[in-house]
């Protein structure tokens, strides 16, 4: 039988009328923080609001899935438990996504779906009541993904705003918000976003999220850790679960609907497009190409991270072109918002060396220094060298996992550093440096999440030269809620300001970050809450930096 969903009157597409016909997010007002609830609706009306658009069908993702098809499917309960979302904003469509678990935290990690596919159908409206239609279609949710619907709409147009929805057999999904990309040459006055990372369950509440739902950004950008892998029980009454670290398909999946089960984190996907990408905790902690973070590789470690990649995939509003073969998965990518901003995605994880001297913080580590080492790989920093110099965008922006700026964590002349971090990779790092500076890019912006910590640097061609230029800025924000409560100030953070005179802020509250473009100037703004491990914590702007267009490095601090 269907889920008892409130029942609303439906407004015809064509005609503006109104009938006993179930609403879909009649409600639903651009920005909401809550997802708007689902309701029933029998396939007939459901088509009719299409506008007289085509629908299609698409195959299974994964190939032609040998599963029966259940072509009319009943739920006990509603399939849409993790939410919606949208993703890699194009100026002529997104992804949207969602995944069916009618018992999201089932112990097989099927989420109460069994073995059959299903149909589902998804609209994409100039309006969050769907009187204008602009594209429908189907996809065939498949148990090889967990029964997850990774639709790319294309057809659509450039810089506006649009809604979309799922429904499967008589089940509506809530109603998401997106946001197409600018056209190529359009020469947007702003373009305003927001980004995050290092989302602990157990450590914390994700209010964070909801207030980073009322924020009108263009889009998300998630710079990893999205789940934590190891079974951290915590104090304060969420638990992870599996209660065991991480190893399996199963273990993966179940983490993924125990943290997309949270309601504030669907609002913040349903708010907005994201662009997300890895970086460790998705796996196994500070893992490195092909061994894990104790730097043991075989084929044990190999089958994990074939696992954890096809459940990040699963989860994540991600195209085809990012869907793993086997233990590879290509994640960086490049995505173009007019002529203002170039957002280049990086991939620190798959491609990198082992870190040295058996990482840590370390003191004297000359394996660092080593320039045979790399952090991305030829090919990735070929590509993003190569796209820097050809960008016509005002800011090119680096979505970066792992900080940049080189962090002397010793007070006095010692110096040590974490090999984990682009410290770790010195030499790598100078490299690219270099070449942005060799190749005249201006107005180079690093994004960075993973220290659980905020921190305003000038990147510098000589870290240990004050004097030296400085080749680009980068904008390091703390976790979401990863670490707990934190503090506005610690005793590494003092240590840190007062060793690296490139750091021009330091904080140490839970958040996120805003950052706001125009053709002049970037400024990003810390977004902090006091508080993580209860719920409903405030949200305030610790901070706000600025960077002059043409004039690299921060140009100013205002808290």
């Amino acid at each position: 039988m269907t889920s008892p969903h409130r029942r609303r009157p439906f407004i015809s597409a064509s005609t503006g009328s109104r009938d006993n016909c179930d609403a879909i997010g009649t409600h639903t007002l651009r920005r909401s923080p809550v997802p708007a609830s689902p309701s029933t609706l029998d396939r007939r009306r459901f088509l009719a609001v299409t506008g007289g658009g085509v629908l299609t069908f698409t195959a299974a993702l994964a190939g032609f899935s040998a599963a029966p098809v259940r072509a009319n499917p009943l739920f006990r309960d509603n399939p849409f438990t993790l939410g919606v979302a949208s993703g890699d904003p194009l100026p002529d469509g997104v992804v949207l996504w969602t995944r069916l678990a009618p018992e999201p935290l089932a112990a097989d990690g099927s989420g109460g779906m069994g073995g059959r596919a299903v149909p589902v159908e998804w609209q994409i409206a100039r309006d969050p009541q769907f009187r204008q239609v602009e594209r429908a279609g189907a996809v065939r949710a498949t148990p090889e993904l967990a029964h997850s619907v990774h639709a790319e709409v294309g057809g659509l147009e450039p810089g506006r705003d649009y809604w979309y929805r799922f429904r499967a057999g008589r089940e509506l999904s809530p109603v998401g918000h997106t946001r197409t990309a600018p056209a190529a040459d359009a020469r947007p006055d702003q373009v305003r976003f927001a980004y995050a990372s290092c989302q602990n369950y157990a450590d914390g509440y994700f209010t964070a999220h909801r207030h980073l739902a009322e924020e009108d950004v263009d889009l998300v950008v998630h710079l990893g850790d999205y789940i934590y892998e190891g079974p951290n029980v915590g104090t304060i009454g969420r638990a992870h679960l599996p209660a065991v670290e991480c190893r399996s398909l199963t273990d993966y999946r179940i983490r993924y609907s125990q943290y997309k089960s949270d309601p504030d984190l669907q609002a913040a996907h349903a708010a907005a497009p994201w662009i997300v990408v890895l970086d460790d905790h998705e796996i196994d902690n500070n893992w490195a190409d092909d061994v894990d973070g104790g730097g043991v590789g075989g084929a044990e470690f190999q089958a994990r991270r074939i696992a954890a990649l096809k459940a990040y995939y699963e989860n994540m509003p991600l195209r085809r072109a990012s869907m793993p073969v086997g233990p590879d998965m290509q994640l960086y990518r490049r995505l173009r918002y007019g002529t203002l901003a170039d957002f280049n995605v990086v991939d620190t994880r798959q491609y990198r060396d082992d870190q040295a001297c058996g990482d840590g913080r370390q003191i004297d580590c000359a394996d660092r220094l080593d320039p045979a080492r790399t952090m991305l790989g030829d090919a990735q920093e070929a590509w993003l060298l190569d796209g820097l110099a050809d960008s016509p965008a005002t800011w090119k922006v680096m979505a970066n996992q792992i900080f940049m700026m080189q962090a002397d964590h010793e007070a006095g002349p010692v110096q040590a550093f974490g090999m984990d971090t682009w410290d770790g990779y010195a030499a790598a790092r100078s490299r690219l440096l270099d070449g942005v500076r060799e190749r005249g890019v201006d107005n180079f912006v690093v994004v960075t999440g993973d220290a659980h910590r905020s921190v305003a640097a000038d990147l510098k061609a000589n870290f240990d030269d004050p004097g030296s230029a400085t080749v680009g800025t980068e904008f390091l924000a703390t976790s979401l809620s990863a670490g707990g409560d934190g503090a506005d100030q610690d005793a590494l953070g003092a240590v840190w300001l007062a060793e690296n005179p490139h750091m021009k802020f330091h904080n140490v509250q839970r958040g996120y970050a805003t950052c706001t473009l125009t053709p002049d100037t970037w400024r990003t703004d810390y977004r902090v809450v006091p508080y993580v491990r209860r719920p409903d914590a405030p949200v305030t702007t610790r901070a706000s930096l600025h960077v002059e267009a043409g004039v690299p490095g921060i140009a100013q601090v205002a808290s």
